[in-house]
């Protein structure tokens, strides 16, 4: 989620109507209907109702398609409801842009914790591949 997509709204594809089903921001965004109805759930989107149609706005598009870009970085649901809700106010986006920095500073040290720790586990991996093959080795001479 950079910065310009935190803070700029994407409009619709031209032509596109002004509102959509489930179904088809599910096609758009090669989700399940299931998975939009979850995002729904946790409060990421508010579809309008037509009786027991979900009707979706320009906003809940733009809303669905900045969660799964949080997703994408690593960022909890919960995470991307407070950066989402707080683009809400396009007033001032310094508090949404000074947030969005600090949780991505700490995916960041999140990875590269984990890489370090891959690394160790392949050195010991490739550790025990070379005494096995060394056992090997010698057990072929006798």
């Amino acid at each position: 989620m950079s910065a310009a997509a935190v803070t700029q709204v994407s409009s619709p594809p031209a032509g596109q109507a002004t509102t959509f089903t489930i179904g088809e921001l599910a096609k758009e965004f090669d989700l399940t209907t299931r998975a939009i109805r979850f995002y729904e759930d946790c409060g990421l989107l508010q579809p309008q109702r037509q009786g027991r149609n979900r009707i979706y706005t320009p906003r809940d598009r733009t809303r669905l398609k900045l969660t799964l870009r949080g997703k994408r970085l690593g960022l909890t649901l919960s995470e991307v409801k407070e950066l989402v809700d707080m683009y809400e106010s396009p007033r001032d986006t310094v508090p949404q842009l000074k947030k969005f920095l600090s949780v991505l500073a700490v995916h960041r040290a999140q990875l590269e914790q984990q890489m370090a720790d891959l690394s160790v586990t392949l050195d010991e991996v490739r550790s025990h591949e070379k005494e096995a093959k060394r056992l090997l080795a010698r057990g072929d001479k006798r």
